[in-house]
């Protein structure tokens, strides 16, 4: 790659890292950048879980040196959702071509029509009153599935947990961010491992990406989720329609 390319794998990884951990949608720009730049689908969507550990290893030391950690309830989640994160692996490296296009292309439209059809933001909505068993239960199920998503593609991961922790399970956002960050950690390691044993990594371009996701995932931790979510909103979703003219038309 030239330097101009790497320069933009890191710059995106910076933008990246810190949607990934302030909401989520990061992936939806490094996964296409990558395949833009020549990757085939599986590769890109492998060597994205290479940065995508260190920017949440990066969130998950910076929550608790700001003293945010509950790594019992984490480890808990994390461990159902590494039980749907295998399967969802073992379908994502065969994703390919076309197909992978189609399907990332869907994926965002589907977040962009879920982010302009949302009303209120969840920092303005306001949580339950706390994880009741009932709730706890109902959240470690959806793990299951959330865990597949992201073994599976990992992009727009943070629009299904986020709901699960703060609307499901009554944990206040900041809590939804820290159990996020961790569980998406634990998964990316079994992810990580069925697609290297699957496809060839490009380790030395992850590696490049991961840099960016690490500084932006250090700098997600330390954003509130509240501030600058409506511009966020615009430069997102005007990424994704470009994203998506080229995916479907180019």
């Amino acid at each position: 790659m030239t330097h101009w390319e790497l320069a933009l794998l890191v710059s995106a990884g910076v933008a990246g890292g810190w949607l990934n951990v302030m909401a989520g949608g990061g992936s939806l720009l490094t996964v296409p950048l990558m395949v833009f730049l020549g990757l085939p689908g599986p590769v890109a969507n492998g060597t994205n879980r290479i940065a995508i550990l260190l920017q949440n290893i990066t969130a998950v030391a910076t929550f608790h040196k700001r003293g945010f950690s509950d790594f019992r309830l984490s480890l808990s989640l994390s461990a159902t959702a590494s039980i749907g994160a295998l399967f969802g692996a073992m379908v994502g490296v065969r994703l390919d071509g076309e197909w992978f296009d189609r399907v990332v292309a869907l994926i965002m439209l589907g977040v962009m029509i879920i982010m302009w059809r949302g009303g209120r933001s969840r920092q303005d909505q306001n949580p339950h009153d706390g994880p009741t068993p009932r709730r706890l239960l109902l959240g470690h199920v959806l793990m299951v599935g959330a865990g597949f998503w992201g073994g599976f593609i990992q992009l727009g991961v943070g629009f299904i947990l986020m709901p699960i922790l703060h609307r499901v399970m009554g944990l206040d956002l900041v809590r939804t961010n820290m159990h996020k960050v961790f569980i998406i950690t634990i998964y990316t390691v079994v992810a990580l491992i069925v697609f290297a044993a699957q496809v060839e990594l490009m380790w030395w371009v992850g590696a490049w990406l991961a840099l960016g996701n690490a500084f932006g995932g250090w700098l997600g931790a330390h954003t509130t989720v509240v501030k600058g979510e409506h511009w966020i909103r615009w430069v997102l979703n005007l990424t994704l329609a470009a994203f998506i003219v080229k995916l479907l038309f180019f």
